[in-house]
């Protein structure tokens, strides 16, 4: 019994509950019915010609048919064969008979219009289940995109058409960083073979050249490991257990400003820097830490010689932001929504050896794994006449 009902659709089960439904109210009418034919009625029943009349308990008065009358009335009927009832046993069992008919009716009048509801109530859930199969073969760039009233229904399938452009965003930016990632690592690699291959093959190689060959794959090396720490640090944040503590997001910017410093003074960069002490957000400090360190070191890298940096918290009281703002080259719409991907540079995926001071193109995607970590906002925008503007709004400790 218990895997026979397993078995029954959703459809099948609407239509028992609503066939049962009609049921006990048809059985409710044939009790109510019988009911009151047993109790409520005040006449008896009198034989006429052999037959059962009914007669009135009540005396006879004014206007009313005598019996001389019935027994008229009931000749006729036998003459226009007109079946009468013979005792008041016949009355109900034909009220019952009758009344079991229209019972039988209604059930399968109901069952059919059960069938029928239940099939256009499900015929949504029959569009998403089809497109959660389609998902199931890794497609996710479909959509049930129901139409109708604002129903239960109708928000399970906005919800999972929204659910749908997640996934699909999410396993296209998981695709390009396998691809990009791969990239990064495999150009430097390709170059340090290079370079020592056409230094084995040169017999005349010297000390110096063969230092120089050194420093140079030296150099790749360290950008390798530099690479494999930030995609290591990028995934770390993922699986780290957070800290809820008070973190002064204005003295982190005065920090990652000093430990800039150098790189500052020999780019000519003005700064400004109106970052306030008491903006203290709620969070783990060792990774806002590194968020706002790597926001003011891409303002550095990413800004032109003798440019601008614009840096400044302020508290709403939910909300504590920090605002940097620097100069630079020139970015559209499209390139600043793709600056958060990993590997991915305001002047393109990939840099020159001359350029390669700029990163590896996972600072912003490090701040954007920190920042949804806390549960908070990143947001970045053009800067006129070139650049970048940055704002991230953490939770504020008081506001926990």
């Amino acid at each position: 019994m218990t895997a026979a009902r397993r078995r029954l659709t959703i459809r099948a089960r609407l239509t028992v509950a609503f066939t049962s439904l009609l049921a006990v109210a048809g059985l409710l009418m044939v009790l109510i019915v019988n009911v009151f034919m047993r109790t409520v009625p005040t006449y008896v029943v009198a034989e006429v010609d052999g037959m059962t009349v009914p007669a009135t308990t009540d005396p006879p008065s004014a206007g009313l048919p005598t019996d001389a009358a019935i027994t008229r009335t009931f000749d006729a009927a036998k003459a226009t064969s007109t079946i009468a009832l013979r005792s008041p046993i016949d009355i109900l069992n034909t009220t019952l008979i009758v009344s079991a008919v229209v019972l039988v009716a209604v059930l399968l009048a109901g069952a059919l219009l059960a069938w029928v509801l239940a099939g256009r109530m499900l015929r949504p859930l029959q569009a998403i289940n089809r497109a959660a199969q389609v998902a199931g073969t890794g497609s996710f760039d479909h959509r049930v995109g129901l139409d109708g009233p604002r129903d239960e229904v109708r928000d399970l399938s906005d919800t999972f058409d929204d659910m749908l452009g997640k996934l699909d965003r999410s396993f296209q930016s998981h695709r390009r960083f396998a691809s990009n990632a791969s990239h990064e690592l495999r150009t430097p690699l390709a170059t340090t073979q290079t370079m020592l291959e056409v230094a084995l093959a040169d017999p005349d190689l010297t000390v110096d050249e063969l230092r120089a060959v050194s420093r140079r794959v030296l150099e790749t090396n360290r950008r390798n490991i530099e690479t494999v720490d930030a995609l290591l640090d990028l995934a770390d944040i993922e699986r780290r257990t957070l800290a809820a503590d008070p973190v002064d997001v204005g003295r982190l910017a005065h920090r990652a400003l000093a430990e800039a410093s150098g790189e500052i003074e020999a780019r000519d960069i003005r700064v400004r820097d109106e970052a306030d002490v008491s903006a203290v957000a709620l969070g783990d400090e060792v990774l806002l830490r590194q968020a706002v360190s790597n926001l003011v070191r891409n303002a550095v890298r990413h800004n032109v010689e003798g440019g601008e940096i614009d840096i400044e918290t302020r508290t709403d009281g939910e909300r504590v932001h920090l605002r940097i703002e620097n100069t630079g080259p020139l970015l559209d719409a499209d390139q600043v929504t793709e600056l958060t991907e990993p590997f991915r540079r305001g002047a393109g995926r990939t840099v020159s050896s001359a350029e390669s001071v700029r990163g590896h193109g996972l600072g912003l995607a490090i701040v954007t794994s920190v920042v949804e970590a806390h549960r908070g906002e990143l947001e970045l925008s053009a800067r006129e006449g070139g650049g970048l503007v940055v704002e991230m709004a953490l939770p504020a400790a008081s506001d926990a």
